[in-house]
């Protein structure tokens, strides 16, 4: 409890967030005024290898923006090919970038098509447009009233979960799984996850838990508040920031709270710590139910992991309509 008392005061919710439909953003010339110059483009498919500079690229839209940087919608003039550029502010994001380049043959991980290098500090991250948005502005386009189908849940699960595995065989823990992280592509409706911002590399050393001691607090397990109380185990936060997002699509809002009731970090964290886990209504199928209860077990040796989860009845109705 001392180091959950300890934490009350930090700020958690460290990268960028897409946009809601009603979120004014500064228009794209005032934040993004400088020139690209010192390309380095690694790790690129055929159709990106003709970008060499950020004069290449027409910026259509801002998608969202945060204190880690700064993403856009762009195209690149000769091809016309429209991809999500991020510009990340105040250091080199060599972690992300190694772990993008890492992870990038996975089908459920938005795909990593660049690097462009800026002389003022700033790094340019080519990256797959996903043309559907996330799952939180699906959500909110709605205000919760449209929510998604237990079979289009399930599909989604299945997606996910591949990702997460691809993710954990390589000893990478997202850090940062919630819906604004889980983008669509509106022709397939397939969803991959993407935002490494906070991700990590873990070595079963004790500096695990400290790695995996950031993101979005509303969606962080217990024993990443109190490793001390709960134990420590890096990837089944993953699994709990899921099981919480799922939930929320399905009901059409944030599970720790009610329908329109502000978040308050110190208050979540202790909802998260002290209370027991929520749990889906009644109308919910029985395997969805457990599905979700396997995710947010606040006892680990009680919590699914990814490859579990990936053969629970639940996700397998998905993983056949997947395919």
């Amino acid at each position: 409890m001392a180091l959950l008392q300890k934490r009350l005061n930090l700020k958690l919710d460290l990268h960028i967030e897409l946009p809601h439909d009603d979120q004014t953003l500064p228009k794209i010339d005032k934040i993004f005024p400088t020139r690209f110059t010192n390309p380095l483009i690694t790790n690129i498919s055929t159709t990106t290898q003709q970008v060499a500079c950020k004069a290449d690229l027409e910026k259509l839209q801002v998608l969202g923006s945060g204190s880690g940087g700064i993403v856009y919608k762009v195209r690149h003039k000769k091809t016309s090919a429209i991809y999500a550029l991020k510009v990340v502010r105040g250091g080199h994001p060599d972690q992300e970038i190694e772990i993008l380049g890492s992870v990038d043959q996975s089908p459920f991980i938005v795909g990593f098509r660049g690097i462009l290098e800026e002389q003022f500090g700033e790094v340019g991250i080519l990256l797959e447009y996903m043309d559907g948005g996330s799952l939180d502005n699906l959500v909110k386009k709605t205000n919760g009233s449209n929510t998604l189908s237990e079979e289009t849940i399930a599909r989604i699960a299945f997606q996910v979960l591949s990702g997460l595995d691809h993710l954990h065989t390589r000893k990478i823990v997202h850090c940062d799984i919630k819906p604004a992280n889980l983008m669509i592509d509106k022709t397939t409706m397939n969803v991959k996850i993407a935002d490494f911002g906070v991700s990590c590399k873990v070595t079963g050393s004790e500096e695990d838990q400290s790695k995996t001691y950031a993101g979005t607090c509303a969606y962080m397990s217990p024993e990443r508040f109190d490793p001390y109380t709960y134990g420590c185990n890096p990837f089944a936060g993953d699994v709990w920031s899921l099981g919480l997002s799922l939930m929320e699509v399905f009901i059409g809002y944030y599970p720790y709270l009610k329908p329109g009731q502000k978040a308050e970090s110190t208050a979540l964290m202790f909802e998260i710590c002290m209370e027991e886990p929520p749990s889906l209504p009644n109308h919910a199928s029985e395997d969805f139910r457990n599905f979700i209860n396997c995710c947010l077990h606040k006892d680990l040796a009680k919590r699914w992991s990814v490859s579990q989860l990936l053969f629970h009845p639940f996700v397998l109705r998905g993983r056949s309509s997947n395919s």
